[in-house]
């Protein structure tokens, strides 16, 4: 029980129309890209990460209440939200 294949040239030039499709392809995939969105919660290392805090300070905050979170399992999570009214001094 043999299959036949149907057999299709390809010559340079297809090869080469080819590769022009796929760069204007690559380059209008790049060009649309639209920015990742924000995300509206964060874990605690990003957290210390974006305020540049320690994680004492980050303890601190959530203890005198001055940043609201959410515990989920073992994982803090912050708000984006409660993050930017700390930073406007919005508490």
């Amino acid at each position: 029980m043999s299959q036949k294949m149907a057999v299709e040239i390809i010559t340079k030039e297809d090869l080469q129309q080819f590769r022009r499709e796929l760069l204007e392809d690559f380059r209008q995939l790049l060009q649309s890209k639209q920015p990742d969105p924000v995300r509206e919660v964060l874990r605690s290392a990003e957290v210390r990460r974006l305020l540049k805090i320690s994680p004492a300070t980050l303890q601190t905050l959530r203890i005198n209440g001055t940043l609201p979170y959410t515990k989920v399992g073992g994982t803090l999570y912050y708000r984006m939200e409660d993050i930017h009214k700390l930073l406007a001094g919005k508490e």
